[in-house]
């Protein structure tokens, strides 16, 4: 999916780097901190269906010790132990008295949203929450506490109500939480406000601006605020944790990549001359959930001829006629880990010399800066070069004269590609937008790499054969420390050969 352009950054976050823990030990390191998280005492899971899937229900998924599939209590209680650690951290470096400063993190869930009436929305967790504690239920919150170093959980889930879970469902209740996440205290949470005045705390960690919970905000954490503590935002700290994937979550992701890839290959097999775009996009999305995923990551672009110009195409509703490009912007979510790749195919099969010669000047650009993903560059930097060689190529091409100066090249690149060469990727299309592009990349990392060149059909400054055309080639990339990249769209037909051969496989 798009990212947006250079000049709308957020402000700048610092990332804090990760490193090996000890098989034995379970020790994280975070700026010299050491993370030992305590003994857990497993509990069964209750032999009924809870609000989520769990081993005694879908044991096809996820493992016993499994919070959600792939990812285990472990992992959740080290995320939460290298957030105690930031916000010590954080403490020593404002000044504050890390051994008698008591903070207190507050993080809510999302609620059921209505589409109309009682017709609910299909549910989808705040992320950052899902990060922290993998409780995939509404109306929750998760509260970290301690003084100096907040490393004590509380977790709070709905009660069982027989009454309400005929209509909507079952619930984990206080006992399945307990033993899926590890968690040892749970309550439910019409509690929440009342422990919130027993824990108390100096120092609030909490994003209550626009809160992602608004009844749970008004009635248990304002009370709260409005006693006069401290409150520091929470997501400048999650997103710099969650930037850094960890090789369970790299595996999610790679997950999403096949099944996209899956996807993309099916539906440029079923393209032939004259396809409405619903039908393409109705293709994608079942082939999607078909091979194992949860559902659709974002509304996809499906945008044939002149309309691959609009970037934000969502209509996805007219006629793709013989002889034009789709250019189909899409990806899956695959247990809270995203993809989004995009890729444009004539929709008869077969490039004509225009969209030939428009598409390979984009594939050598993105294969340039595919390159340039490694420790230290940033996505602001392979921006720049993104530029600069599309620049050329607009030479090249004759789209803009030969004898252009270089900076009047880099402009007419960003008339051609106003969008940025990539965003940060993972549990969220764009994600964990709180951190700057100008941050040097880091192993583990998770980004995007999309050049584009875009010619409307009016543009009578460019030669015939480009008008209307619009391409864009985009993979998603892990950082790794050596080795190069890890495509994990590597899948994903790319070459005009391997695009020819996926559109005759119908």
């Amino acid at each position: 999916m798009l990212p947006s352009p250079i000049f709308l950054f957020r402000p700048s976050v610092k990332l804090l780097s990760r490193s090996n823990w000890s098989r034995g030990s379970l020790c994280f390191q975070i700026r010299n901190i050491s993370v030992k998280p305590g003994v857990w005492k497993p509990k069964k899971v209750p032999p009924r269906y809870l609000g989520q899937p769990s081993p005694f229900t879908h044991s096809h998924i996820i493992k016993y010790g499994e919070v959600t599939p792939g990812l285990s209590q472990t992992e959740y209680e080290l995320r939460r132990q290298r957030l105690a650690s930031l916000i010590e951290a954080q403490s020593d470096r404002l000044g504050a008295n890390a051994s008698s400063n008591s903070h207190l993190v507050i993080v809510l869930s999302h609620p059921t949203r209505y589409m109309t009436n009682d017709i609910p929305y299909p549910f989808h967790q705040n992320q950052d929450f899902l990060y922290l504690t993998g409780i995939l239920e509404h109306d929750s919150a998760l509260v970290l506490y301690g003084s100096g170093r907040p490393d004590q959980a509380v977790l709070f889930v709905p009660r069982r109500d027989p009454a309400r879970e005929l209509w909507d469902g079952p619930r984990s209740g206080k006992d399945g939480a307990t033993a899926l996440t590890g968690i040892e205290r749970v309550h439910s949470t019409e509690e929440l406000g009342l422990i919130l005045k027993t824990l108390k705390g100096s120092t609030v960690w909490y994003d209550g601006t626009q809160s992602c919970h608004p009844h749970l905000h008004q009635t248990h954490v304002r009370p709260l605020l409005e006693g006069g503590p401290m409150v520091r935002s929470l997501r400048p700290l999650t997103h710099s944790l969650r930037a850094v994937k960890s090789s369970a979550e790299v595996a999610l992701m790679q997950e999403a990549g096949r099944i996209a890839s899956q996807a993309f290959k099916k539906t440029m097999g079923f393209s032939k001359g004259e396809i409405d775009e619903a039908l393409l996009y109705a293709k994608f999305d079942f082939e999607c959930r078909a091979h194992g995923a949860n559902f659709l990551a974002y509304p996809p672009v499906v945008a044939g001829g002149n309309r691959a110009n609009t970037l934000h195409y969502i209509n996805n509703n007219q006629i793709i006629k013989d002889g034009e490009m789709v250019l189909l912007d899409g990806g899956c979510e695959y247990f809270g880990y995203v993809s989004d790749i995009t890729r444009t195919w004539p929709v008869n099969g077969k490039f004509s010399p225009g969209q030939a010669e428009l598409y390979e000047a984009v594939l050598e650009v993105q294969k340039s800066c595919l390159s340039l993903c490694s420790p230290g560059v940033s996505l602001d930097h392979i921006y720049s070069t993104m530029l600069a060689l599309l620049g050329r190529q607009l030479k090249r091409l004759g789209i803009i004269k030969s004898s252009t100066y270089d900076t009047e090249a880099l402009k007419a690149a960003r008339r051609y590609c106003p969008h940025h060469v990539g965003h940060y990727l993972g549990m969220d299309v764009h994600d964990t937008p709180e951190l700057s592009r100008s941050q040097p990349l880091t192993p583990g990392m998770a980004i995007t790499i999309e050049p584009g060149l875009y010619i409307r059909e009016d543009d009578d400054q460019v030669p015939q054969r480009f008008r209307g055309l619009g391409v864009r080639i985009e993979d998603d990339v892990v950082i790794q420390a050596e080795g190069g990249p890890l495509i994990l769209s590597f899948n994903t037909p790319k070459t005009i050969a391997d695009v020819e051969r996926a559109c005759a496989q119908r």
